[in-house]
């Protein structure tokens, strides 16, 4: 004896890779702003310059997050899922890593440290998903 069935899969494979792209766009939004928020909180404060040069940006959505004294750069790639934060201020890099004559002042990478682990960033994607 032999049984037959068939099914149709009513599947959009395009609506499937839109949903999972925007999804995705958004999760890393949500990511950008969460180390954005860690970085200007932690940005070493002595003029608040740094702090308020920091800016976060992502791919297809432009700039997400800025301080007043920021200048958005365009740094990501709009054809990728991409996500940047980044300071202005022309010596943000220097307290982060330090100099020869200063030391470190880390505000950058403990802020992607905390926010951006395949758990959290995975979980903000697939709350996107629902």
């Amino acid at each position: 004896m032999k049984i037959t069935t068939s099914f149709i899969v009513n599947l959009k494979i395009k609506d499937v890779e839109n949903s999972t792209k925007k999804a995705s766009q958004l999760g890393m939004r949500d990511t950008v702003v969460d180390i954005w928020g860690d970085a200007v909180k932690d940005s070493p404060k002595l003029t608040g310059h740094n702090m308020r040069s920091i800016a976060g940006e992502v791919s297809g959505m432009g700039v997400v997050r800025q301080g007043k004294d920021a200048e958005p750069e365009r740094v990501v790639d709009d054809s990728k899922i991409e996500g940047a934060v980044y300071s202005t201020s022309g010596y943000g890099g220097f307290l982060e890593t330090g100099t020869v004559k200063m030391h470190a002042r880390p505000y950058f990478k403990p802020a992607l440290d905390k926010a951006f682990t395949a758990g959290k960033v995975g979980g903000r994607i697939k709350a996107h998903l629902q």
